[in-house]
């Protein structure tokens, strides 16, 4: 790809937090920029000092909001057709702080569009004129349908399945993703529901890319099983610990050490608390490694609610870790194929939870096997496999069309 290649921008909300959209959009932006394109990564609302995952020193970020202390946002310059809202409320910090009112109140961070943040955020989709825009939540997509129609190719990523999207959502989704040139999803499952949904939208499937397959393998006999994600009730933690309640009389000698931080870390240890499994479950926090921490265990256990594509999970099949996963929408049944790479049973089940735990972990030659299956699945979502198919689409989606066309004739010239 040529140094003069089209521009691509990522606008993620929280590009200096921990979350699994942020690690694959960073992943995505390490590949791109190292094939000659030039990238940029635009965060919404800065909240930390340090981006928390690695980022080729190529990719700029740029802030529209500073939320940190000492960094009191300023208004921006109004956006076309706001400027007498701006001046109606200057001044007024209240209103400007406020409820937004561009995002549905079921869309997942609706609680950090406030006025301020959806005039901010439309003032930049407005002043942008070239190259391709990604948007990477259904938030963004909305303000990007609303706002970025200055002559910018726009991309909606979902990073979850349809079917989790409240219906305020899902109707908003209908209403707006039609006008994207390109909607991206994870599964096959999504892919086919939205194409349902939206019969004139261009729909791809691009996976997930873990960040590398160059993984140390498992060994299988260490005595520990890792679950990882940000402690929020999606994961289901809250289901995991007391599954494991009923494995421990017969294997004291296993843990399970989840790594992750968030708003439930008291909850779940107070649940450590109540089953007595101080010695046999732990919460490890954040980890920067968490490479060598997989590479340590013998299984990994996914208990999610729901999932769009679990990223962590495949990067521990990379690590040939065989997986236990409920079977939740949508995600663990689109990569694992049951008795082969993992187990997978029925959701919110801790019985079958701990019944398919305890058969791996009696069986060192079964958890190799998998193990060795997992491996070959992991390939499947590896940086080679994956970034290619996004190179393709921005170069399909910013060739102009006369040049197509040009194209198309010189073939048909030649048939």
């Amino acid at each position: 790809m040529s140094h003069s290649s089209p521009k691509i921008r990522y606008l993620l909300m929280h590009a200096y937090g921990r979350g699994g959209t942020i690690r694959t959009v960073f992943n995505q932006a390490n590949s791109l920029v190292a094939a000659g394109w030039d990238v940029e990564i635009v965060c919404a609302l800065r909240n930390r000092d340090e981006l928390q995952f690695p980022l080729d020193k190529r990719v700029p970020v740029t802030t529209i909001l500073d939320m940190r202390e000492g960094h009191r946002p300023e208004q921006p310059p109004p956006a076309r057709g706001f400027g007498a809202l701006w001046r109606a409320l200057r001044g007024r910090a209240e209103d400007l702080d406020g409820p937004g009112k561009e995002i549905p109140e079921g869309e997942f961070g609706s609680r950090y569009f406030t006025r301020r943040v959806e005039l901010a955020l439309a003032t930049y989709l407005r002043s942008l004129t070239d190259g391709v825009l990604v948007t990477t939540r259904p938030a963004l997509n909305f303000l990007s349908a609303a706002h970025a129609t200055n002559g910018v190719v726009r991309v909606a990523q979902e990073h979850m399945n349809h079917g989790t999207h409240k219906p305020d959502v899902q109707r908003r989704i209908v209403e707006t993703y039609g006008t994207f040139a390109a909607v991206a999803v994870l599964t096959e499952r999504d892919r086919a529901e939205y194409a349902r949904l939206l019969p004139d939208a261009r729909v791809v499937r691009i996976p997930n890319a873990v960040h590398s397959l160059d993984q140390v393998p498992s060994d299988h006999d260490a005595k520990i099983v890792i679950a990882a994600g940000r402690l929020f009730p999606q994961k289901g933690f809250d289901i995991l610990i007391p599954a494991w309640a009923k494995l421990v009389e017969a294997y004291p000698d296993w843990q399970l050490r989840i790594y992750g931080t968030g708003e439930k870390k008291a909850q779940l240890r107070a649940l450590i608390e109540e089953h007595h499994l101080y010695n046999h479950v732990y919460l490890m926090g954040h980890t920067e490694r968490l490479d060598d921490e997989l590479a340590k265990a013998s299984v990994y256990v996914l208990s999610s609610r729901f999932e769009g594509l679990p990223m962590v999970m495949i990067e521990a099949m990379a690590h040939a870790l065989p997986v236990v996963s409920f079977d939740c929408p949508t995600g663990p049944s689109d990569v694992l194929t049951h008795g082969v790479d993992g187990l997978l049973v029925p959701e919110q089940d801790p019985d079958a939870l701990a019944d398919a735990l305890g058969r791996l972990m009696d069986d060192g030659d079964l958890r190799a096997e998998m193990g060795t299956a997992a491996l070959l699945t992991a390939a499947a979502y590896g940086p080679d496999a994956v970034h290619p198919r996004w190179e393709a689409l921005f170069s399909e989606l910013t060739t102009p069309t006369d040049e197509l066309r040009h194209t198309d004739a010189a073939k048909g010239r030649h048939v």
